[in-house]
């Protein structure tokens, strides 16, 4: 294949500094609007507990618990806000924390990602070198994230590492959460963050690195537009799914230090510019991420 236009080609120095602004401004409202998301899902079943509220709830705390991971993500990268202290701050104690997530070791594990992407000494090439699948499976993969398997897996791991000296910020989050809602008399409602975490959560993460790297065209290549992919998603699966922008995985590969609210901008300008002429790194919807992700018969 041709190696297509250079960044270089479709992209002027002023032009690449300006997508690499940071705004205090957009990275609060970003923060803001994941927490209001959180605690709208909360307040529905208090002010109105019934299946269907507690079914929204679940699945919109499912979604934030990825949104406060790409938050922790992109403030990893010091691509979140202006100062870097405000970026760790935020990402270690305002979205790590709640998820039990340390963001300075995660820091260190994923900039190794970023470093060997799609090679060996990729320390994430284990959730993606297997794909494309079969449809069994795939479907055996879904079947253990919705019946828990995954997270029970993956929590009887931390249990094993836990520390209090470490992990005592995780507690406190906790404890208070569970003491507010059994304050406003919805104790009841604390199971809901679990019930997310455990049967819900696993699947979004397994979609979303699906479609960053499962579905690529070729993952030995260090090139992001052959071993990366961007998903172009409606509105719910936004909200539900992968929030924050994090579906515009290739541009983020290509230029880590953009902040996620300058990445849509980006991808508009380098698809117009015609960056992408040739390759396939572009999927519309989770439901093509699957269908590529699934071995042809």
């Amino acid at each position: 294949m041709s190696q297509g236009k250079k960044l270089s080609d479709v992209l002027s120095s002023e032009e690449l500094r300006t997508f690499q602004q940071k705004s205090n401004l957009h990275a609060t409202i970003t923060l803001l609007w994941n927490w209001l998301v959180i605690f709208t899902a909360f307040a529905m079943v208090v002010v109105w507990p019934n299946p269907l509220t507690v079914i929204v709830g679940i699945l919109l705390l499912a979604g934030r618990h990825q949104g406060l991971g790409v938050i922790m993500h992109d403030c990893a990268h010091h691509a979140f806000f202006k100062n870097k202290s405000m970026d760790d701050f935020v990402g270690q104690w305002l979205c790590g924390v709640p998820m039990n997530a340390d963001m300075y070791a995660y820091r260190a594990y994923h900039l190794n990602h970023h470093k060997h992407a799609g090679t060996p000494e990729d320390p994430d090439i284990g959730f993606v070198r297997k794909y494309p699948v079969t449809r069994a499976s795939i479907k055996r993969k879904f079947i253990r994230d919705f019946t828990g398997q995954t997270a029970f897996r993956d929590q009887l791991m931390r249990l094993k590492a836990f520390k209090l000296s470490k992990q005592w910020p995780w507690l406190v989050f906790h404890c208070s959460l569970l003491a507010l809602l059994i304050w406003v008399g919805a104790g009841w409602a604390y199971l809901m963050w679990w019930v997310a975490e455990l049967f819900i959560y696993p699947a979004i993460a397994r979609l979303r690195q699906i479609g960053e790297h499962g579905v690529a065209e070729n993952r030995s290549e260090q090139n992001a537009r052959l071993n990366t992919g961007t998903t172009i998603l409606p509105w719910w699966q936004k909200l539900l799914i992968a929030p924050n922008n994090v579906g515009y995985h290739v541009e983020h590969h290509m230029l880590a230090s953009i902040p996620p609210y300058n990445l849509r901008r980006l991808h508009e300008l380098l698809k117009e510019r015609g960056y992408f002429d040739g390759y396939d790194c572009i999927a519309y919807g989770y439901g093509q991420v699957l269908r590529r992700a699934v071995q042809a018969s």
